[in-house]
């Protein structure tokens, strides 16, 4: 599986468990770390940490296993790492305070939200 389609995948096993805010920026030619960033929110950190096993379980499908996962037990901030991409789920006051979006805000993003399913 192509390092976008899992993204997007991941963006979509997130919207599934309605997790907010779901942006998926395109890296490439940009950081030389990664190249997608999943970004999205859950309201509480049983909601993260539901939003974390389904992507979890949804990318698991395809046999892609992240490479190194951190935050699972607090669930304010879970990063999952994928090496060509990589998952943020924040809790609303993490996801304001450290502002990914402002500093990847100029390239490439697509929002995931319920009406993605309409396209």
């Amino acid at each position: 599986m192509e390092a976008k389609e899992a993204a997007k995948k991941a963006a979509i096993a997130a919207l599934d468990k309605k997790a907010e805010g779901i942006e998926v920026y395109d890296l490439k030619g940009v950081s030389s770390v990664t190249d997608y960033f999943v970004i999205c929110t859950g309201s509480t950190d049983v909601h993260c940490k539901a939003i974390y096993n389904n992507i979890a379980d949804e990318l698991k499908t395809d046999n892609v296993r992240p490479n190194h996962v951190e935050g699972v037990s607090a669930s304010r901030w879970i990063l999952m790492d994928y090496v060509d991409f990589v998952i943020h789920i924040f809790q609303p006051s993490v996801r304001e305070f450290y502002g990914l979006e402002r500093i990847w805000g100029d390239v490439a993003c697509e929002v995931i939200d319920e009406g993605y399913y309409e396209n």
